[in-house]
């Protein structure tokens, strides 16, 4: 008997430790966003527990500084471009790899992990190097075709597996019916297809908006998204109030929130893949 209770004494010790841990980490994530979200309002803070007074004028300071409503334009573009173009050219894409085999699958599958496994700075500096040689570095565009560089394969390897799950007899029945290749996939894949979509989607954008490193290494004074207008506010040349750069810091972390969060509450995989399984037997 004394040996489940030493046991079941262990588990509970090492339960707690591991819960503390958690609370303390959590607890110091809260204290600086507080501590920053704070100064973001403060009017004067010396020496106080909390502010002599509170006041809004830092982020309208921000809005015209660091012009975050041009920033919040091209994030917003550039967010929209890359979200469409990797689900327009990655469902095809997945939908072949799902389907077709053929020489050096494994290897090209292999290809499309690399830039997920990879630090992106470790092919951004070549990346920018050759769009600046094709006059892309600094333009919308390069920043758009840099952050579609590792958003495509993430959604072919999110999408391979929705589709390898849809039973081919469902896309072979609409052929009999006498659909072609575009009605199949219009009106048979993309509706059993979309709680997919909508995954891939939602992660590839709240992972474009918090992309840095190539954005960084391929935006120019026109094409910078909030993030890397962040970075410059806190490390370029010139003497900023503290409290504006805070503003701004809360202002992208409430984009970067909002985006999350939304993910969170419409992407759950398990519930996703879950729906994809169960449409083909309801059909």
């Amino acid at each position: 008997m004394q040996a489940p209770m030493k046991t079941d004494w262990a588990a509970k010790a090492w339960s707690s430790l591991v819960v503390s841990l958690m609370t303390l980490f959590l607890l110091n994530v809260a204290l600086m966003i507080l501590a920053v979200a704070t100064n973001s309002v403060a009017q004067r803070w010396f020496g106080t527990f909390l502010p002599e007074a509170f006041t809004l004028e830092w982020y309208l300071a921000a809005w015209k500084e660091f012009q975050l409503g041009g920033v919040l334009l091209v994030t917003v573009q550039v967010v929209a471009a890359v979200v469409l173009l990797s689900v327009l050219l990655g469902v095809p894409a997945a939908y072949t790899m799902a389907r077709r085999n053929f020489f050096g699958k494994k290897a090209l599958m292999m290809l499309f992990l690399l830039p997920m496994l990879v630090p992106p700075i470790t092919y951004g500096i070549p990346l920018a190097t050759v769009f600046y040689k094709l006059h892309l570095a600094g333009t919308l565009w390069g920043v758009i075709l840099a952050n579609l560089l590792p958003a495509l394969p993430f959604v072919i390897l999110v999408m391979t597996p929705f589709i390898e799950q849809i039973d081919p007899n469902i896309e072979a029945a609409a052929r009999v019916f006498g659909a072609r290749t575009p009605q199949v996939f219009l009106h048979v894949l993309v509706p059993l297809l979309m709680p997919g979509i909508l995954a891939a989607s939602l992660l590839v954008l709240v992972r474009t908006v918090a992309m840095f490193e190539l954005t960084f290494m391929t935006a120019g004074a026109d094409s910078q998204t909030l993030v890397v207008a962040l970075y410059y506010a806190v490390f370029a040349a010139g003497v900023r109030a503290p409290q504006s750069i805070d503003a701004m810091a809360i202002v992208y972390m409430s984009v970067t929130l909002l985006w999350l969060l939304i993910a969170m509450r419409f992407v759950s995989p398990t519930q996703l893949v879950s729906r994809v399984r169960e449409q083909p037997a309801h059909a």
